[in-house]
C-alpha cells in the first residue's frame, strides 16, 4: 500500500449511529442516558469506596468485586464522550484512530469483566468447596498475582488485531452500527483480506469470553455438587445465597453479549434500531446493574451503604 494511500485510510472518519428517526428527540433521550451514566459512575465508585475504607472487606471476594467494579468504571468512562456526545450534538463522527483506540478498550474491558466473573467463580468455588483452606488459598499476594495475570490477559493479546484495523482498506460506506466503535463493526466495511482478523478474533473470543463461561459453568458443577453433599437445608440454601450475586452478574454480562453476536454474525437485515438497543445494552447493562446487584444482595455491603447514607436499618 502507497504512502498516499495508507494516509487516506487513516484520515477516514466514521459516521456514528445514535437512534434513527429519533433525531429531534436526542435531548430528550439524553436525559435518561445522562442518568443511567451518572449512576454507573456513582454506583461503582461507591462501592470501590466502600470495600477501600470498610476493614472488614478486605476478603478476596470484595478485592474481586472490586476489580468489577473498576472495569464497569472504565467502561462507562470509554463510551460516555460518543454516546453522550452524539444525544447532546456536539458528536456526529469519529476518525480512524480513535474508533480502533475506543475499540481496544471496549473489547479489552469485557475480556477484563469475563475474567474478573471467573476469578470470583473460583473465590466462590473455594470458599464453599473447601472452606478451611480458603484463607491459605487466596492469600493477599496471590490475588494480586491473579489480578495482574488478567490485566494482561486483557491488554496484550488483543493489540495485533486491533493496531491491523488501522491499516485496511475501508472501501464501503463509513457508517457504524452504534454510538461506539467495535471490531467487527469496522471489519465489515473492510475490502482488504480481513482473514487474519476473522481467524485471530475468533480465537481471541473463543480463548477469552468462551473459555471463562465454560470453567464458570464447571465452577458451579462442583459448588452444587459440594452443596447437594451437605446435610443440613438451612446450609445448603445459606451457601447458595452466597453465589447469587455472582450469578446475577454473570448473567447480566452474558447474555447482552451473546445477543449482540449473534446480531452482528446474523441479524445483518434486521433493523437498525435492534443492533443500536442491543449495542446500549451490552455496553450499559453490566456496569449499571452490578452496583445495585451487590449493594442489594450482599449483606455486608448493604450494611455500609446505609451506614454512608445514615440509613436507618429497620
Amino acid at each position: 500500500m502507497s504512502p498516499i494511500s495508507i494516509f487516506n485510510v487513516n484520515s477516514s472518519r466514521f459516521i456514528l449511529t445514535g437512534f434513527p428517526g429519533l433525531e429531534v428527540h436526542y435531548l430528550w433521550i439524553s436525559i435518561p442516558f445522562s442518568s443511567i451514566y451518572a449512576t454507573v459512575f456513582l454506583g461503582n465508585c461507591m462501592v470501590l469506596h466502600v470495600i477501600r475504607t470498610e476493614p472488614s472487606l478486605h476478603q478476596p471476594m470484595f478485592y474481586f468485586l472490586a476489580m468489577l467494579a473498576l472495569t464497569d468504571l472504565c467502561m462507562g468512562l470509554s463510551t460516555m464522550y460518543t454516546v453522550l456526545g452524539i444525544l447532546w450534538g456536539f458528536v456526529r463522527e469519529i476518525s480512524l484512530d480513535s474508533c480502533i483506540a475506543q475499540s481496544y478498550f471496549i473489547h479489552g474491558l469485557s475480556f477484563m469483566e469475563s475474567s474478573v466473573l471467573l476469578a470470583m467463580a473460583f473465590d466462590r468455588y473455594i470458599a464453599i468447596c473447601n472452606p478451611l483452606r480458603y484463607s491459605s488459598i487466596l492469600t493477599n499476594d496471590k490475588i494480586m498475582k491473579i489480578g495482574v495475570t488478567i490485566l494482561c490477559r486483557s491488554s496484550l493479546l488483543i493489540p495485533p488485531v486491533i493496531i491491523r484495523l488501522k491499516f485496511l482498506n475501508y472501501c464501503r460506506p463509513h457508517i457504524l452500527s452504534h454510538s461506539f466503535c467495535l471490531h467487527q463493526d469496522l471489519i465489515r466495511m473492510v475490502c482488504s483480506d480481513i482473514r487474519f482478523n476473522s481467524i485471530y478474533g475468533l480465537a481471541l473470543v473463543i480463548s477469552n469470553l468462551l473459555l471463562d463461561a465454560v470453567l464458570i459453568l464447571i465452577s458451579y458443577i462442583m459448588i452444587l455438587h459440594a452443596v447437594l453433599a451437605i446435610a443440613s437445608r438451612e446450609e445448603r440454601i445459606k451457601s447458595l445465597q452466597t453465589c447469587v450475586s455472582h450469578i446475577c452478574a454473570v448473567s447480566v454480562f452474558y447474555i447482552p453479549i451473546i445477543g449482540l453476536t449473534m446480531v452482528h454474525r446474523f441479524g445483518k437485515h434486521l433493523s437498525p434500531w435492534v443492533h443500536v438497543l442491543l449495542g446500549n445494552i451490552y455496553i450499559l447493562f453490566p456496569p449499571l446493574m452490578n452496583p445495585i446487584i451487590y449493594s442489594i444482595k450482599t449483606q455486608q455491603i448493604r450494611r455500609r451503604v446505609q451506614r454512608l447514607f445514615n440509613f436507618k436499618k429497620f
